[in-house]
Order: C-alpha cells, then sequence, then structure tokens
C-alpha cells in the first residue's frame, strides 16, 4: 500500500511539472496543436496507482495532464478520448496524436519507457502446392501428417477478406478449436454469420488510420472485415484456402486453387486502408491476434528499416513469439538492388518471392519481323489476328503521346495526347503510377493496345497483369528493341501485335529470383542474413473479392472468383501455411525451430538438373542474399533431423550484442536484460541462427578472423551421427569443431564451434565483396544445411 501511494505522489508530481511548464506559453501550444502525430507509447504496466481501476483511466489520465484539463480520471470530462487504441497482451501501452511538446512532456514520466513513432506501411503486392510438392493423393507426407492443418490457426494481418468465397467454405471441418478465444465483429456489411468453422475470426482496426485521415469515406472502403482491396483475401487463401475446382482468372490458370493448410482455421485481421497500414493499427492486430489465440500471424505488409526499439512489427512480432507464435512477414517489393529487404528482425520469418513453373507468354510482333517475348494474362475483346496495329512510343518527342514527353513516356493521367494514339497501340514505361492504371489511360485516350517497358531497374522480370485492354509487358532489353525499331522507322511507320499464348506449364528454369523481391543484406544487422528463403511469389492464382475487377481499377467491372498477383505478399503466405502444417506435424516445435526445419532444408538448384538458382532480373547466377537458404522444401522440412533452436532470452543475449540499452530491450522484449552476462557469450553472429554472416572491414588488415557457436537439437532419428562437411567461402579458412555429432536420444541438444579465418582482398574504399560458401551436417539420411557469407569491406 505504502509503495502504491508513492507511485501515485510520483505520478501526480511528474504531472503537474509537466501541465506548469506547458501552460507557460499558449502561442506555443496552438503552433504545437497543428503538428500532431501519432506515436505508440510504452509504459511500465505495473506503475499504475491504485487510484485507476484501469490501464485505459490511468492513460487517459496521463493524456489530460498534458493538456492541462485535468489530474481526474477522464470519467469527469466531457471530451472525447484522444486514445487511439490500447495494448495489454504483447505489448503494454497505448497511442495517441501528440504534439512535439506532448511527446516530450510524456517522455519525462517515469512510468513511460517508449515513444515510438508510427510509420505508414504498404502491402507487398494455383499451381504452386504441386510446385512445392503438396499431393493430396500421397498416403505419407506433410498435408497427411498434419490432416492439412486441421484445428491450427492462421491470423492474416491484411486488407480484411471476402467471407462468402469458396475458399473459405467450412465443409466437412470440425468444430471451431476450444482454445479460440477471437470473435467475428459485426458491422453494417460483416454479421457475424460471416464466420464458419473455417474463418473462425475477422475484426477490423481502423483508430489509427482515422486519426491522420479523418474519417473513412465508406462510398470506397469498408468500415468492417470485409476486404473492398482484394490482397487481404487474396493471402488468406493462398495460407489456408480450401480445394476449388475449377479455379482461373479470365480463362488463365485452370485448373484446382488450394492453399497451403486446407484445413486450418483463418482470423483476418483487417489494418491496411485506402492511404497504408498504421503502425497503431498494425500493432493492436498482433495484441488481438496472440490474445486470441492464433497459431501464425501472416504480415504480407512492409516498410522502411528502423532499429528494432523503433519498428511497431518488430516489437509486435517479438511479443508473438515470446508466445510461441510464429510470425512470417514479407521480404518487400524492392529488388532487385541489395540492401531492399525489410521486416528484419530474427524473430520474424522472412521471405522472399520465386517464380514457378508456370507462365503467360504474350509476345510483341513487331513489323520488322522480330518478336520480343512478353507476359500478360489479359481476358477481353483481342486485337484481329493476322493484323498489324500502328505502334508508337509514348515519350517520343516526335509523333509520340504528346504531352511533356516524360509524363506521357510513363503514361501518366491527362498525359496522352488522344489524336496521337488512337487505334493505335502504345509503348509505356513502368514507373509512379501503377501498370494496370498506364493501361486505362492508354484506354482512355484511344489507344488500342499497350506495351509496358521495364526500365533499366527493373530488369528482364516480368509479371503478368490483368490489363483492362490488350496489354503484355516486357523486359527493359525488349523495351529497347522496340524503342529503336519506332525510331528507325521513318520511311514505313512502325507497327506491331500482340499475340496472347495462354497459359504454359513445365517452364524451365524454375524457381528463379523474381526481380522485384528484396535483396539483402541486412541493413539492420548484416550477421543475420535475410530474407530467410524464398517461396512461390509471381504470378499466384488464389481467391478474389466479387466487388474488386481483376485490374484492381475502380472503373474494371470485369468479375472473376480468383485472381493472379505477384509479390512478396504471395510468398509470405505460402509460408505461413506451411509453418501451420509444421506446427500440427509437431506440436512441441518452437517459431525458430520451424523456420529452422524450413531454412536447413531449403534447396538453392532449379529444375533443370541442378543448375543453381537464376535471377530473373539478369539471368545471371543468383546468391545467398538474393534467395536467403534457398526455396522452401515442405516434404523435407517435416523431417529436417536437426534444427537451431532459439529462445527469447537468446534474443535478449543478441540485442545486447548488438549494443542496444537496456531500455531498448526492455521495450522490445517487455524484460530487463543482463547485458554483462550476454557479452561475455560472444557477438552478434552467435545468436542460434540457421544461417552464418559475417562481415570483416579491412582497415588495412592482412589476416582477420571470427567464431560462430551454434547448439543443434536431434528431432530425428534417436541414436544418429552426423559428419560435418564444409564447403569455406573463396579465400577463407573454415574449421568445425569436433566434426562429428553422436546423438543418443529425440531432443538431445549438441554444440560445436565453426572458426573463419579470410585474408584481405583488393577492394576500392567503400567497396564491398560478398563470398559464399556453406556447412552441412549430414547422418546419411538428413542433410542439415546453413548458408555461410563473408563480406570484405575496405571503408573510406
Amino acid at each position: 500500500m505504502a509503495s502504491s501511494a508513492f507511485l501515485l505522489l510520483l505520478f501526480l508530481l511528474s504531472l503537474n511539472s509537466l501541465t506548469s511548464t506547458s501552460s507557460s506559453s499558449s502561442s506555443t501550444i496552438a503552433s504545437d496543436e497543428k503538428k500532431k502525430t501519432t506515436y505508440i507509447v510504452q509504459v511500465q504496466p505495473d506503475a499504475k496507482p491504485s487510484i485507476f481501476p484501469t490501464h485505459q483511466l490511468w492513460y487517459e489520465s496521463s493524456l489530460s495532464a498534458l493538456t492541462n484539463v485535468t489530474l481526474h480520471p477522464p470519467a469527469e470530462s466531457s471530451g472525447r478520448s484522444r486514445i487511439i487504441h490500447t495494448y495489454s497482451t504483447i505489448f503494454h501501452g497505448f497511442s495517441a496524436q501528440l504534439s512535439p511538446s506532448e511527446a516530450q512532456n510524456l517522455r519525462s514520466l517515469p512510468h513511460v519507457l517508449s515513444l515510438i513513432p508510427e510509420q505508414v506501411r504498404h502491402p507487398q503486392t494455383t499451381r504452386s502446392p504441386q510446385f512445392l510438392g503438396l499431393r493430396t493423393s500421397d498416403s505419407t507426407g506433410l498435408l497427411k501428417e498434419s490432416d492439412f492443418g486441421s484445428d491450427l490457426v492462421i491470423g492474416v494481418i491484411d486488407t480484411g477478406i471476402w467471407p462468402e468465397h469458396k475458399s473459405f467454405a467450412d465443409r466437412d471441418l470440425g468444430p471451431v478449436p476450444s482454445k479460440w478465444k477471437g470473435r467475428c465483429v459485426a458491422a453494417k456489411d460483416f454479421s457475424p454469420s460471416s464466420c464458419n468453422r473455417k474463418l473462425i475470426g475477422a475484426s477490423f482496426f481502423c483508430a489509427g488510420y482515422e486519426s491522420t485521415n479523418g474519417k473513412m469515406n465508406e462510398t470506397t472502403e469498408s468500415r468492417s472485415p470485409r476486404d473492398s482491396d482484394g490482397h487481404g483475401t487474396h493471402t488468406a487463401s493462398i495460407a489456408a484456402g480450401r480445394y476449388v475446382f475449377p479455379a482461373s482468372t479470365l480463362g488463365y490458370a485452370r485448373g484446382v486453387a488450394a492453399g497451403m493448410a486446407p484445413k486450418a482455421r483463418l482470423a483476418a485481421y483487417k489494418v491496411c486502408w485506402n492511404s497504408g497500414c498504421y503502425d497503431s493499427d498494425i500493432l493492436s492486430a498482433f495484441d488481438a491476434a496472440v490474445a486470441d489465440g492464433v497459431d501464425v500471424i501472416s504480415l504480407s505488409v512492409g516498410g522502411v528499416v528502423v532499429p528494432y526499439y523503433l519498428d511497431a512489427i518488430a516489437i509486435g512480432a517479438f511479443g508473438a513469439s515470446d508466445a510461441g507464435v510464429f510470425v512470417s512477414a514479407s521480404a518487400g517489393n524492392g529488388g532487385p538492388g541489395g540492401l531492399t529487404v525489410t521486416n528484419v528482425a530474427p524473430w520474424v520469418t522472412t521471405v522472399g518471392a520465386g517464380t514457378i513453373d508456370r507462365d503467360f507468354p504474350a509476345h510483341v510482333k513487331l513489323g520488322n519481323g522480330k518478336t520480343i517475348p512478353g507476359m500478360s494474362v489479359y481476358g477481353g475483346p483481342g486485337l484481329a489476328p493476322g493484323r498489324m496495329y500502328p505502334l508508337v512510343y509514348a515519350g517520343s518527342t516526335e509523333g509520340g503521346g504528346g504531352g511533356d514527353g516524360y509524363s506521357s513516356s510513363l503514361c501518366l493521367e491527362g498525359s496522352l495526347d488522344p489524336n496521337l494514339v488512337k487505334g493505335k497501340i502504345v509503348l509505356c514505361d513502368r514507373g509512379i503510377n501503377s501498370r494496370a492504371a498506364k493501361g486505362e489511360v492508354v484506354k482512355k485516350a484511344g489507344g488500342f493496345g499497350m506495351i509496358l517497358a521495364n526500365g533499366v531497374f527493373d530488369g528482364e522480370g516480368l509479371v503478368a497483369d490483368c490489363h483492362v485492354l490488350p496489354a503484355t509487358a516486357v523486359g527493359a532489353s525488349g523495351g529497347d528493341e522496340i524503342r529503336k525499331y519506332i525510331s528507325a522507322a521513318s520511311k514505313s511507320p512502325a507497327v506491331a501485335t500482340i499475340v496472347f499464348k495462354g497459359t504454359r506449364l513445365g517452364v524451365r528454369p524454375a524457381p528463379v529470383v523474381a526481380s522485384f523481391s528484396a535483396r539483402g543484406p541486412n541493413p539492420e544487422t548484416p550477421e543475420i542474413l535475410k530474407p530467410d528463403v524464398i517461396a512461390p511469389g509471381l504470378n499466384i492464382l488464389a481467391a478474389w473479392p466479387d466487388r474488386v475487377g481483376p485490374s484492381g481499377i475502380p472503373s474494371d467491372k470485369r468479375r472473376t472468383e480468383f485472381n493472379i498477383l505477384s509479390g512478396t505478399s504471395m510468398a509470405c503466405p505460402h509460408v505461413s501455411g506451411l509453418a501451420a502444417l509444421l506446427k500440427a506435424a509437431h506440436p512441441e516445435w518452437s517459431p525458430a525451430a520451424i523456420r529452422s526445419a524450413l531454412m536447413t532444408t531449403a534447396y538453392t538448384v532449379d529444375n533443370r538438373g541442378g543448375g543453381n538458382l537464376l535471377d530473373e532480373s539478369t539471368g545471371n547466377v543468383s546468391t545467398f542474399f538474393d534467395f536467403g537458404a534457398g526455396h522452401v522444401h515442405p516434404e523435407k522440412a517435416m523431417d529436417p533431423g536437426l534444427v537451431y533452436d532459439i529462445n527469447s532470452y537468446d534474443y535478449m543475449d543478441f540485442l545486447c550484442n548488438s549494443n542496444y540499452t537496456i531500455k531498448n530491450i526492455q521495450v522490445i522484449t517487455r524484460k530487463t536484460a543482463d547485458c554483462s552476462k550476454a557479452k561475455r557469450a560472444g557477438h552478434v553472429g552467435n545468436l542460434n541462427y540457421p544461417s552464418l554472416s559475417t562481415v570483416f572491414q579491412q582497415y588495412g588488415k592482412h589476416k582477420m578472423s571470427t567464431h560462430f557457436i551454434r547448439t543443434v537439437t536431434n528431432v530425428g532419428d534417436p541414436n544418429s551421427a552426423y559428419q560435418v562437411t564444409v564447403r569455406p567461402p573463396g579465400g577463407t579458412t573454415v574449421t568445425v569443431q569436433p566434426e562429428k555429432l553422436l546423438f543418443r536420444r529425440v531432443g538431445q541438444k549438441l554444440n560445436f564451434l565453426v572458426r573463419v579465418q579470410a585474408r584481405a582482398v583488393k577492394l576500392s574504399p567503400g567497396s564491398s565483396r560478398m563470398m559464399t560458401g556453406s556447412v552441412v551436417w549430414s547422418d546419411g539420411k538428413h542433410n542439415v544445411t546453413s548458408p555461410l557469407v563473408v563480406t570484405m569491406q575496405q571503408p573510406l
């Protein structure tokens, strides 16, 4: 009682000080009011004075004092609550809009641990089960062993869901798992009966969005869990959609559609709206999902990389992982450039995108007889067979699309002169507006068709889109070839047509790392290799809402039950569904053990019979920075032999060795770290991660060395002997001690040490060189593979 009285006294004194200082200048306050931004405020939950019956009232009182309204709980105030969200499961605190001075004053309160500025994120916009080797006809295997994921719950944090879709039917499913505590939130276009034994929960989080943008326009988006965009429905069905036949998009990709875990239960948490996905809403969804009882969280949303203690997704994901929930997140669509990967926290499984062995060729035939390969899923009235159409480049200064050249080259809204493009095929450059929007601009101007050309940065990677007019995408070299043809066609006008070839199966090579898939190295922690793995993410067929056209453009009135989309957004739910299958087959596995199983069994060769995975953007061999440990192999992941396990205290040691302060670590973990012990244990690279990565700063040194300590847990045969095979990166010497691991029981843990020595290489100032190898433990049945990456850097 005495300590509670002391806390209350300290709290009141702090607030009195704040109200005294903040009232000194009314003009400053008025100016401050205009600059309010949203912050996520973390507090010490046990610091609440007993006078406040709930944390909500305590938070309200803190905010009221900042504006000098009252020191009493806000029940006595007639004002509207300033609290956007409160958090109580994986995070303790609230979110609110604060002026700069309010934020500064709130930081000074003794019970406030952190103020995290809100970020706005964006979604990272089927044959894939077959391509991954998941076959219902097999009498054994991951699908059978896991009962298709039955009774596991996947929480999808996205744009909502279309509950009536066949992919979310509950036929032949048992009752809702007894552990489930979630609910189906009612709204005017979403009744509680929208949920069933498949879709067992649905809720929405828009307070953060509306606090910044004002009340949403309900004529263009639904204030409910209902998906008015399509992205969330698509990702949810990839993770856990039921078997649906027939399925196709405008006649393309005909066949059976199915998610990774067809009998897993789904819970939809809508956080993404017309202007983006707001951190305060995302964190509230994490908080709710863990409290509801999900087993897996799938997050196909990304943003900029910041330190983990300022990253709401990293903080929410740690709380989920600490509760035993597996979190997978998209790596981002910023590829093919390096340092573009997002969602890089080591307790998150970060997923890049690869191709599958199916594509949709739509080639450009030029008047000079040349054919330029392209890709499209246009479904509608086509170009007349055998007829060639006038061809113009929208950015040409002579006879092009008109406008200012730059805008028209990109086919931006209002940039094309109908007199110049009417009845013609128009070549447009990628950039600024969406690929489908460019087609709409051409169509409005009277164009008959469109060729969409990649820029140099995009390379040769092609994405198939459901365009609103006959259109196809070509690579950067193809675009250059077409421009040269147009500019050289002086005597006779340039002409072309587009030949749509439909669906092609058995494509080789596959998989290939998708051009757009974000790449490493990890911009926050280079010693943790990211992405972790890649999964199918290019031209993926999955469920689609009834009221959204396949192009996603409001004017598109076509309707389809399924749509073909591309992005790491599509790759992420593949891994989410696989994680549910693995958790169902191995209920005792931790989130880290599941990630380890996926990583150490991943493959790095394509279907040509042994060729290394290629990079779609260049056609060259890709690297660990592109695909992480490799492409997921579900059947092998079910029986990995050994796993690299990690618990929350291991992550705390990692944060200590990352030189985070005790307070920073507490913001992420809600625990007080003992960093003196952690730093004695080694360095950042000693986190028990399935991959090994180090960075050597040369600084004139001739020889450099480091070591990794790893612990493996036997999840295979009780009596087993593993022998190590090392493939050292070029120019390095790598030794492993011991070279043999002898296990006597399942669950037994054994340690080993990896030493890496490297000689300096010739580099120009500010440049770096990556060298790759591997460490493989084998017992004759399992090959437990860890990528080994050594990066040499020459400081400026």
